[in-house]
């Protein structure tokens, strides 16, 4: 059951549930936690002035948060809120567990009333830190959202079930254990937490304190809460409302909005409710069985790589071992291609066994959830989230039917030695020719005219001398490391040009070439001097970006269609000196948080940049940033971007490090260290964010003079 316990966890908060309310998106919320998010609206964006001015009225639109309907009058009072483009501009934080929350537009005024019953804000606005839908409150507050008992009963039966010691509900890192429980609180509290947060004095002085065991059996036999109607608090559901799909009192049957509905029985409906998820569960159920004996076959294809990979090395060596010691060279190359053959094997199964396990644990928690669900008893409450239940269970089924158990490489090697021909030819070999061989070809000159350097690519061209009669069957193209080191071969072939690519900016490199033929090689050429860049210009990669990525203006211009996160690398990469390139927000709705940074080029483009092992990045709001690697957030800074913003990234591979700024200032201390290697620029965003690069640009005075001084 351990797996069903993120289902069991306020998004806001983090912890379990406590007195959850079900949102019209079918999501839960502490109900301490949904009043701490509200956001007060502009008295221009109220139902009331909506409705006064005649304003158009519709359903709930989810589909286009851009063009949602303030107000529907066809729901229970709630009308869907599309932005803040109007509304007072509100810090943005961030939850626990990575979700986006918004926290109240003012203080909430002293009082010593419950969460539940204290007033909220005129105009109040509160937004799902899950799915981002907006609802404007109406004169009920929070009280006009239903309870979902049965998800308390379910967290109950689920800690019930836990044998570990009670924890502090309050500590931020690592919780203690908890020493007292306040009853009136209904808090565990460890003892700095409660000489802190609940001190002995003023109304705290009257709430009693009892062990923490004592606590946990007084909540469990504390009597379970009838569900009632929002509308009509004394009236218990009665009847359910087939076309507002939800349960129903008697009064709302007789004088409310639900008068001229079709509705049903209670219990009839609680039945076929229970009916109907038993039903999906067993189709998922079949899918997990089946993702279960696939990661079976993809750990037994592991096995099956190795031995085949053991089994084709003797092989070859032995082979190899046949030929003469001429043929040593080529062996070790004919092992490394079998060796990357090995890898990129393993790597692909492996890859997809992680992918399969997280999407089984998924499926396997979802499952659980929905069995402990069906237990329940309290046929309003089921319904209040049967729906949603069996919607996520069919899409969870649905995504298991996408081609995800089928493997995506084979245990076989596709590459076999015939060494035959070649042992026939070296035996047929012998002096004759070495005695009649023709001259050298002459020694080719570089056309200093068509050579020439672009960013970190060097194109050079030679021909043969003007008087040659010696044939050449090929050239070699030598280049040395940039740094005065030994030549190493870069081209071998017929053609009389060749662009030789990933070099490093601002770097000095010698290029050479010489001419052969079946007698042998030519002298070298004389050496040419050639320098690369000092500064990249390069745009984004359309080959390298997410299919939900727009490009535009000469692909400098980059946007997105999903309201999801999604990544694009620039077309030039990094590895050596230092690089600084701007980018600026064309466009800046909602509030969304975009990311920037340098990753490699198998960074994830699905997910924000950051979220894994491949990328280096700043995730900016608002009002403040956060540095991200590998999913681990670090150095919350205040400061923000809007619309017109700037961001720099400068990318010190002298150092091994990057830093960001944000309208010519440095954006909190230095991001990252120690990084090396092949570094691609890369942007995630989504459909709210539009920003261009901007490209060839100089490194910042202030930066060029702290390097120096240092």
């Amino acid at each position: 059951m351990e797996e069903m316990e993120e289902e069991l966890k306020c998004p806001v908060c983090g912890s379990f549930y406590r007195e959850p309310i079900i949102l019209p998106c079918s999501h839960n919320l502490c109900q301490a936690c949904a009043r701490n998010i509200l956001v007060q609206t502009p008295e221009s964006e109220s139902p009331q002035s909506r409705r006064a001015s005649g304003s158009g009225v519709s359903d709930y639109d989810y589909l286009d948060l851009d063009k949602m309907s303030l107000y529907s009058e066809a729901d229970s009072g709630y009308g869907s809120y599309g932005g803040f483009a109007s509304a007072p501009t509100t810090p943005c934080q961030k939850s626990p567990n990575g979700v986006r929350v918004f926290p109240p537009a003012m203080p909430p005024p002293a009082t010593h009333l419950s969460p539940a019953l204290a007033p909220v804000p005129r105009n109040s606005c509160i937004t799902c830190p899950q799915c981002h839908r907006s609802l404007i409150l109406d004169d009920r507050g929070l009280r006009g959202f239903p309870k979902n008992r049965v998800l308390e009963g379910v967290i109950d039966r689920y800690q019930q079930s836990k044998a570990a010691a009670l924890k502090c509900q309050l500590c931020e890192k690592a919780p203690k254990e908890a020493t007292v429980m306040c009853e009136q609180c209904d808090v565990f509290y460890c003892d700095p937490c409660r000489l802190r947060c609940h001190p002995p004095r003023g109304p705290l002085a009257k709430h009693r304190l009892v062990p923490p065991a004592q606590g946990r059996v007084s909540r469990r036999l504390s009597p379970r809460k009838v569900s009632t109607c929002t509308d009509h608090e004394l009236e218990n559901h009665s009847m359910y409302c087939v076309q507002c799909k939800m349960p129903v009192c008697y009064q709302c049957l007789e004088e409310g909005k639900h008068s001229s509905h079709e509705v049903k029985a209670l219990g009839a409906m609680w039945k076929l409710h229970k009916s109907q998820l038993s039903q999906a569960l067993n189709g998922l159920s079949d899918r997990a069985k089946e993702a279960k004996e696939f990661l079976v076959q993809l750990r037994n294809m592991v096995q099956q790589i190795q031995e085949n990979s053991v089994e084709f090395e003797a092989c070859l060596v032995a082979q190899c071992d046949a030929l003469i010691d001429a043929l040593n060279r080529r062996k070790a190359q004919l092992l490394a291609r079998v060796n990357k053959e090995h890898e990129h094997k393993l790597k692909v199964v492996r890859d997809q066994i992680s992918h399969c396990t997280v999407k089984l644990r998924q499926t396997t928690g979802l499952m659980e959830y929905c069995l402990e669900v069906i237990k329940e008893n309290d046929p309003s409450g089921f319904l209040q989230i049967s729906d949603a239940l069996i919607r996520r269970v069919h899409l969870t089924e649905d995504q298991w039917g996408k081609g995800t158990l089928t493997p995506r490489m084979t245990t076989d090697f596709d590459l076999s030695l015939d060494n035959s021909p070649l042992l026939q030819s070296i035996h047929q070999l012998d002096f004759v020719q070495v005695k009649a061989s023709s001259p050298v070809p002459a020694t080719p000159i570089l056309q200093l005219e068509e050579c020439c350097t672009h960013n970190n690519s060097a194109t050079l061209s030679w021909k043969q001398p003007p008087l040659s009669t010696v044939p050449a069957d090929g050239y070699i193209l030598e280049l040395d490391d940039g740094n005065g080191g030994q030549f190493r071969e870069v081209y071998v072939g017929k053609e009389t040009m060749c662009t030789v690519d990933g070099l490093h900016f601002n770097s000095t490199y010698n290029a050479r070439v010489k001419a052969f033929n079946k007698t042998g090689v030519s002298p070298y050429s004389k050496t040419l001097v050639l320098q690369t860049s000092e500064v990249a210009w390069f745009a984004f990669d359309p080959g390298s970006a997410h299919s939900d990525i727009i490009l535009s203006n000469d692909n400098l211009t980059v946007t997105c269609s999903s309201y999801d996160d999604r990544v694009v690398l620039g077309k030039t990469g990094f590895s050596k000196g230092v690089h600084y390139w701007e980018l600026t927000v064309d466009r800046y709705d909602n509030h969304p948080d975009p990311a920037f940074g340098v990753a490699r080029m198998d960074v994830m483009k699905d997910v924000m940049l950051g979220k894994d092992d491949k990328a280096w990045a700043m995730y900016v709001d608002n009002n403040r940033s956060w540095f991200m690697h590998n999913n681990s957030h670090t150095n919350r800074t205040e400061g923000g971007i809007a619309k017109g913003a700037t961001i720099g990234v400068l990318l010190d591979l002298n150092r091994k490090n990057l830093t960001f700024f944000i309208n010519d200032e440095q954006q909190g201390p230095i991001a990252f260290d120690n990084v090396e290697g092949l570094f691609f620029p890369a942007v995630s965003l989504n459909r709210n964010v539009q920003v261009t690069l901007h490209t060839g640009l100089p490194v910042p005075d202030f930066y060029s003079s702290r390097a120096s001084i240092a």
